[in-house]
């Protein structure tokens, strides 16, 4: 039966509303700058990459082929290989955020969580949903983890094995925790490297950092156990995904043979979707490590211009190295509102991507209303202002 005509228009408004915010998410890391026509004859077919991409399924309507490329791209990334590391693409970063927390709670059953105030909302949920005691960390004014705060959390809690949830680039902030100086606290608290389990959730700025000229401490060379990245926010997908990664140690602890499937299975989802790694294959293998490099360089470049054009207009705007995350004071609900800006407490900001350095047209439409808000607002204060004899 098709659908009726209320049905159709239905779907008609929502296809207007697509084609109109396509390119304008300018408060939230969304990435649409893809081109996946190439890729539209597969969603006729019902694709599931349920169970472990590296061994045989039953059944044979999966990408496993190609999402193995896309593990392989991501361990050279974060410097590991796929003999010392296993992964999957996942449903988004808090999927992949559960998978670390999962593994480590595996690993340190009475351990303790230890997160920023900065850190994603997802974290909560994910240390209730699988029961692991947790501590919140004081962050600093910038959003980056406090480690004088650890420390003492640390020396607190001597008797539970540590996991660190460590930010590479907080969700407001894009603040990025330092893994040695957090490893260093751990030392002087008296734990050793076996002793604790860290995570790194680079949920936008995974993609970033591995392609500055100065990156920070991010991947396994730097002592992490595992990491996330979302897919969807700096590469670009059409459906959220991501990407989890995790030392073999770790995963294969939580393998098993599923006889209904007749083969192992080591993620969360058990069924996933086969589209999703293709998305990811396309934009890896159609754009060389040159030009995803300049596409890093030209979105930074750009958010450095419009801190420079905030301040300039007497807006307190600023951004973190190796951040397309620029912030600022937040304006009227009518404007946040009305531009789809993110804002938590007195704090918004504009996040960078690819469509926005290709065409900047919404963004500079975006910051001549903000600073036209803001000389009002200055004016009004000025006239409130007594006048001094």
């Amino acid at each position: 039966m098709p659908l009726s005509y209320d049905d159709t228009q239905r779907l008609r408004d929502l296809y207007k509303v697509c084609v109109e915010s396509q390119h304008q998410m300018l408060g939230y890391p969304v990435a649409t700058d893809y081109d996946y026509r190439d890729l539209w004859s597969f969603f006729q077919f019902s694709i599931n990459n349920v169970g472990d991409w590296a061994e045989p399924s039953n059944y044979p309507m999966n990408t496993f082929e190609f999402e193995q490329d896309v593990v392989e791209y991501f361990c050279r990334l974060y410097h590991t290989t796929l003999d010392e590391a296993w992964g999957y693409v996942t449903n988004g970063g808090t999927e992949g955020n559960m998978y670390g927390c999962y593994l480590a709670r595996e690993r340190f059953p009475s351990g303790m969580v230890y997160f920023s105030q900065e850190t994603h909302y997802s974290v909560m949920k994910i240390v209730r949903f699988l029961n692991i005691d947790y501590q919140v960390v004081a962050s600093n004014s910038r959003g980056e983890m406090d480690y004088d705060a650890l420390e003492c959390l640390l020396k607190e809690n001597i008797d539970k094995s540590p996991i660190i949830f460590a930010n590479i680039g907080t969700t407001m902030l894009g603040a990025i925790d330092d893994l040695q100086q957090i490893q260093r606290r751990l030392e002087k608290v008296g734990f050793d490297r076996e002793q604790y389990y860290i995570h790194a959730d680079a949920a936008c700025h995974g993609m970033i950092v591995p392609y500055v000229d100065n990156p920070p401490m991010f991947s396994f060379k730097h002592g992490i156990d595992s990491i996330s990245v979302s897919g969807h926010k700096m590469l670009g997908s059409p459906i959220p995904c991501g990407m989890v990664l995790a030392l073999k140690k770790h995963t294969d602890k939580v393998s098993h043979q599923i006889e209904y499937i007749a083969a192992p299975d080591k993620t969360l989802s058990g069924s996933r979707s086969g589209l999703t790694p293709l998305f990811l294959w396309k934009f890896i293998r159609s754009t060389s490590e040159q030009s995803k490099k300049q596409r890093v360089a030209d979105c930074l470049q750009l958010a450095q211009e419009v801190v420079i054009k905030l301040n300039q207009h007497g807006i307190s705007a600023w951004r973190h190295n190796n951040s397309p995350i620029v912030v600022f004071p937040k304006p009227s609900e009518q404007l946040w509102r009305k531009h789809h800006l993110a804002v938590a407490k007195n704090t918004a900001h504009i996040i960078i991507a690819g469509q926005t350095t290709a065409n900047p047209n919404r963004l500079h439409q975006v910051l001549d209303e903000l600073i036209k808000e803001h000389r009002s607002l200055m004016t009004e204060k000025c006239v409130g202002e007594p006048v001094m004899a």
